[in-house]
């Protein structure tokens, strides 16, 4: 799934190709893709797209080109979900419900330079919206504070309320905005935190360990992402992971082997060395109880 890393370098790649340029056709390829439904999307036809950001792991396109009628489409790119540049495409629109294909956006000229939406998979998950305003995205209006734009002592005060568990919390769009599956795993291993550990109970010493590598694993992260073309993110990802997806590997930092806990449709990852005290986490799928 794409995180806030991945999602910023795709705005950057937005603002550097995009911007300033019209839209000649927007091509639905996937059924139920789009959740709004007014303004239509042949609104943004002969609209300019004049920038590109990101809410949290929203990525939002914009067009502020009549300033009294702004248009924001915003995507959630959820397990599956990507996108994809391209400087030629077919002029025949796409058949719905076919291949992964869920949106595309024709700038200049229809079959000229653009952007597709893909998702692979037949859980189809990826959303788009047409809005006026991103807050009425409900997905955006509920995120909490962005991970890069919170201090010490604004986590300190999140943490202190909260009597979840770290990988729970991390992972919480509402509460911390940004922050998915990997890069929770990969923070978690840089604090040397255990995921299951109280984040209530938290000394102030992990406070700050945590602090430091929340910021630490994003920003390097971002650093590596930003200037990469879409379509070399996933590998740029997967090469600056230390835990997260290496189940059975050493851990880079102390040699142990990396485990892994499962539950419902997802897993995560950690070293019991540099986490947990050297003693691993029960795993469900042995049905026994998660402590």
């Amino acid at each position: 799934m794409p995180e806030l890393p991945e999602v910023e370098a795709l705005a950057h790649h937005l603002r550097e190709h995009a911007i300033y340029r019209p839209v000649a056709r927007v091509d639905l390829g996937g059924m139920s893709v789009l959740k709004t439904f007014d303004p239509p999307v042949s609104a943004l036809v002969g609209r300019v797209i004049t920038g590109a950001a990101r809410y949290g792991k929203f990525l939002s396109v914009e067009f502020a080109d009549r300033p009294d009628a702004p248009l924001y489409l915003l995507t959630h790119l959820s397990r599956a979900g990507w996108l994809r540049w391209h400087e030629t495409a077919s002029v025949t629109p796409p058949k719905p419900g076919r291949g992964p294909l869920q949106l595309r956006v024709h700038l200049d000229s229809v079959g000229g330079p653009g952007f597709d939406l893909t998702e692979a998979g037949t859980q189809k998950r990826l959303a788009v919206y047409l809005v006026p305003d991103p807050q009425q995205v409900p997905g955006v209006a509920r995120l909490g504070p962005d991970a890069l734009e919170l201090g010490r002592d604004g986590l300190a005060e999140l943490l202190a309320g909260d009597s979840r568990r770290l990988k729970t919390l991390l992972a919480d769009q509402t509460t911390l905005a940004g922050i998915g599956n990997a890069y929770s795993d990969e923070i978690l291993h840089t604090a040397r935190l255990s995921p299951y550990a109280t984040a209530s109970r938290l000394k102030d010493a992990d406070v700050d360990a945590l602090s430091e590598a929340l910021h630490a694993v994003l920003t390097d992260a971002v650093e590596r992402s930003v200037g990469q073309g879409a379509a070399t993110l996933k590998s740029e990802k997967r090469s600056g992971l230390r835990v997260h997806a290496r189940t059975g590997l050493p851990c880079p930092v102390c040699g142990d082997t990396v485990r892994e806990v499962s539950f419902a449709e997802r897993s995560f990852q950690y070293c019991p060395t540099c986490q947990t005290g050297g003693k691993p986490l029960a795993d469900r799928r042995l049905s026994r109880l998660v402590r």
